[in-house]
């Protein structure tokens, strides 16, 4: 049975809860990546996102040059053991519909990261059973529409695209175009 320890990345990058944004944002950008976990040492205690930052961070005004991590990343994290079977955690991940897992070992040490990528390019007779985690995982979530504001637009419930807004956030009623 092939183990998580077989196919997952190794040398993964790792932040520190009070690493900032705006230098999270930076290594995504160097590595060409949308999540980056948060270690205290080799402890694994979050994982953040580009759209944690966006959305926790940018959205509520929080400056990104000096808002720690700690602030707007995912504390509750779900992950793996690098000794686990591959189709238990392909199962976690399709129940959890998320596409990748940091991997830890028994001391609970970030090691590793498994994607569904890793798992379809590097075991063998895996693909359908990647192909079905993907469509599950990929399933369309309906939007959340309870905090609508101005920003999210007409699909929103917020301000049609032709009305524009004054300094108060109320629609003018005039045409966007001039």
């Amino acid at each position: 049975m092939v183990q998580v320890s077989q196919v997952m990345t190794r040398g993964v990058r790792a932040l520190a809860p009070g690493d900032t944004m705006q230098f999270a944002a930076q290594a995504m950008e160097e590595l060409n990546v949308g999540s980056v976990p948060v270690c205290d040492g080799r402890k694994l205690v979050g994982m953040v996102t580009d759209r944690d930052i966006t959305v926790r961070g940018v959205a509520q005004g929080l400056a990104g040059s000096s808002t720690p991590l700690r602030d707007v990343m995912s504390g509750s994290v779900r992950w793996c053991y690098d000794d686990q079977p591959i189709d238990e955690v392909m199962d976690q991940m399709r129940s959890a519909q998320i596409r990748r897992l940091p991997v830890v070992d028994r001391e609970k040490h970030l090691v590793g990261i498994v994607s569904l990528g890793d798992v379809a390019t590097k075991v063998d007779g895996e693909s359908a059973t990647v192909a079905g985690a993907l469509a599950d995982i990929s399933e369309p979530a309906e939007p959340d529409r309870s905090g609508v504001s101005a920003a999210s637009g007409a699909a929103g419930g917020g301000a049609t695209a032709q009305a524009t807004h004054e300094p108060s956030g109320k629609p003018s009623g005039r045409s966007a175009r001039r």
